[in-house]
């Protein structure tokens, strides 16, 4: 299994990436159950796409900050 691992923002804006083959490691299952559980979907959680002109974010409950709860919450609070 190929489980990569991408991570941009930050300050610097810089993107690094990490990747690893468990193909033939002593610790295969550790690491294909880890990364299965954490492409798992949330059970019962909601997932959202907020667009701001031409920026496109891709969110899933319950991994929102608070700022995005907040407008999440007030557009559909608008929108009702």
């Amino acid at each position: 299994m190929l489980i990569t691992v991408t991570r941009s923002g930050g300050l610097a804006g810089v993107e690094k990436a990490r990747e690893i083959d468990t193909r033939g490691r002593r610790d295969a299952e550790r690491w294909e159950e880890l990364a299965h559980r954490a492409v798992a979907p949330t059970p019962d959680g909601f997932h959202y796409r907020i667009t701001v002109d031409d920026q496109v974010i891709d969110l899933q409950d319950p991994y929102l900050s608070e700022d995005q709860r907040k407008l999440i919450r007030a557009l559909m609070d608008e929108a009702a």
